[in-house]
């Protein structure tokens, strides 16, 4: 899928911060994102670190591929939003929890950032043209 300049741009952009983002999962936003981890799941600590470290590792390998694989952009892109739904549940854990994280310290701020979820599941799919790729695989 072609792409210009602004979408490569805004690309490259959402995959340094995805980066980065991976980099705090294993340093120093470690503590902040065991915040996102859903109350749901067991809350051993050793589990919830794993999950925090796993999802770093899996958002720093995202992140890179946005940067560096734009030959299957779209295909990459399309695992990004993918992972930002699966990676929801998280948010709305910190929401019904009331559960303080990242300057997130009111329900009004939480609620306010679930809203924030679909915008970069927008961002990872239009900004590497894996809108168009989905719909052309859909009408085949």
């Amino acid at each position: 899928m072609k792409t210009n300049f602004i979408k490569n741009a805004l690309r490259i952009l959402l995959g340094a911060i995805m980066t980065l983002a991976g980099i705090g999962h294993l340093t120093f936003q470690r503590e902040e994102f065991l915040a996102q981890v859903p109350r749901w799941l067991p809350t051993d600590p050793t589990f919830m670190d794993f999950v925090v470290l796993s999802s770093g590792i899996v958002e720093i390998t995202l992140g890179l591929l946005m940067i560096f694989l734009f030959k299957h952009k779209a295909k990459v892109g399309i695992a990004l939003a993918l992972f930002y739904i699966l990676i929801f549940p998280g948010n709305i854990s910190q929401y019904t929890n009331g559960i303080d994280a990242f300057g997130l310290d009111t329900d009004q701020k939480r609620l306010i950032r679930l809203f924030f979820q679909p915008v970069l599941v927008i961002w990872a799919l239009w900004s590497t043209g894996g809108w168009k790729f989905l719909i052309s695989k859909l009408k085949k």
